[in-house]
């Protein structure tokens, strides 16, 4: 139990910690990667709740699909973040009312919060043995079965998404010399063929 304290408060600390390199760190890089850490910790935290199925969606999708993809979009695309900071002061105010405003909600939800009496019964009660099925295998069952059609659904629209996305960002380029299927596969013996009568003694 006391292990399983220390880790939580050790993940959770370096988890905050990194989310807040995100927004203070002045190198986009730097901030991608501790985004990363950030990522990686809370998968931890994930696991130690029992969610490992979320953990490591988690980190195959998050770190291993989005947060990679910002690396290579930041590293790539040659920013002039110095043009971007030039408007900083032009919206501070708007800003700073907004973080006001978050401030003043989060103060009014931490003064309503009160914990039940009831808490401290059910924390120290024994956690009821819902399945002997783990998670993942449950959500397996649910998702293949129940919500199967559905979640061919989502799927496709996935894949519609995709193929949108490149169509809209593909450009072509004039002078590029391209393949042609259509093309290639209309060609007769004629055009694609032609014999030379090579004298003896003589090239080509």
């Amino acid at each position: 139990m006391i292990a399983t304290a220390i880790a939580f408060y050790l993940f959770a600390a370096i988890t905050v910690a990194a989310g807040f390199m995100v927004i203070a760190s002045r190198n986009p890089v730097h901030s991608v990667l501790f985004l990363i850490l950030a990522f990686f910790n809370s998968a931890a935290l994930f696991v130690l709740l029992g969610a490992e199925f979320i953990a490591l969606i988690l980190v195959i999708v998050y770190v291993g699909a989005v947060a990679v993809l910002f690396l290579f979009v930041v590293m790539m695309l040659d920013i002039d973040f110095l043009e971007l900071r030039e408007g900083f002061l032009q919206y501070l105010p708007i800003g700073a009312l907004v973080g006001l405003i978050l401030m003043i909600e989060l103060m009014l939800v931490l003064g309503a919060w009160v914990i039940s009496p009831e808490a401290a019964g059910i924390a120290a009660a024994p956690a009821p043995v819902i399945s002997e099925v783990h998670n993942t295998r449950a959500l397996g069952q649910i998702i293949y079965t129940q919500y199967a059609y559905l979640f061919q659904a989502a799927g496709l629209i996935l894949l519609v998404a995709m193929i949108g996305a490149i169509v809209l960002t593909l450009r072509h380029k004039p002078n590029v010399k391209r393949q042609v299927i259509a093309d290639q596969v209309a060609r007769t013996r004629e055009q694609a063929v032609e014999l030379k009568k090579v004298e003896p003694g003589q090239g080509l």
